[in-house]
């Protein structure tokens, strides 16, 4: 199963026999208290150095985010898609809760997106997927319903069935653009939430054979030492199935652990990529200073 995402002039490709698919989660407020304050002034010039950054980093899809209080989100998001567009040519993930904010950054968006995200939950789906499919857009499915987030693996593939049924069966979007989120919990709350994780993430990929994502870094939340907690994570969920992850895309660990996990896992016939990454990091060490 692949699902294919499109900029203007590039192609990325998720699937189980391509390479971890890196998605970038940088541009978002959350937790920026600074970057929110500019985008309330309708300050954009901080997205173009989170672009340069996570590029330069690896990423293969930037996350893009303007879910700021206050703030004209609809506007602010087709602002921002249009800036990204403007200063790299990787495929986009346009997030937000808003269904007047995708409608908008889709609307701006040159190519086939990746939209963040859906529940299955009845209004939610009657009011983001018919956007989805008009837009020819691929989409994140959330395993959560009205009843919120279900605790064992079962209860997350009996979602899923569900959000399949709705989302392929009932509106016909193509099973290789429905994209799930097994949701990640952190392990800091819950011992065996990362254990749930991993065995929903095997049983869609047994039954259903979809690419998933997730946000890796929830499964540190709160706990020390995050970077070698996500990265650990990140390579056991690609060993389970995980085909992309919404992730810190700056962060060496993570990032090289992805990267190994595609050499380990026969995603990198003789470690091409693994090589030549190495080699271009080992190039901006010892490049003399401008």
């Amino acid at each position: 199963m692949h699902t294919v995402l499109r900029s203007a002039s590039k192609e990325v490709v998720i699937g189980p026999d391509r390479p971890f698919c890196i998605i970038g989660e940088r541009i978002n407020p959350t937790g920026r208290k600074r970057f929110a304050e500019q985008l309330r002034a309708g300050d954009l010039s901080q997205v173009v150095a989170d672009v340069e950054e996570q590029v330069a980093m690896g990423a293969h899809v930037l996350d893009v985010n303007m879910g700021v209080p206050l703030a004209d989100e609809a506007d602010l998001l087709s602002r921002a898609v249009r800036l990204v567009q403007e200063h790299t040519d990787l495929p986009l993930c346009i997030d937000s809760s808003i269904v007047e904010a995708l409608e908008a950054g889709l609307a701006a968006y040159e190519g086939k997106a990746l939209v963040n995200s859906v529940t299955c939950e009845e209004d939610r789906l009657e009011r983001v997927i018919p956007l989805v499919k008009e837009q020819g857009a691929a989409v994140i499915c959330l395993l959560n319903d009205e009843t919120g987030i279900p605790q064992t693996a079962a209860e997350r593939l009996e979602v899923c069935k569900r959000v399949v049924d709705a989302v392929h069966g009932r509106y016909e979007v193509p099973l290789e653009d429905i994209v799930i989120d097994p949701l990640a919990m952190t392990v800091g709350a819950d011992p065996q939430a990362v254990v749930t994780t991993l065995e929903t993430i095997s049983l869609v990929r047994e039954q259903f054979g979809l690419n998933m994502t997730l946000g890796a870094s929830n499964v540190s939340f709160g706990l020390p030492n995050r970077y070698a907690l996500n990265a650990a994570f990140l390579v056991v969920a690609s060993y389970a199935g995980l085909t992309s992850a919404i992730m810190d895309a700056r962060t060496v660990q993570t990032v090289d652990a992805c990267r190994a996990a595609d050499l380990l896992l026969g995603r990198d016939e003789w470690g091409m990529s693994w090589i030549g990454a190495y080699r271009e990091a080992q190039a901006k060490v010892e490049a003399p200073a401008a």
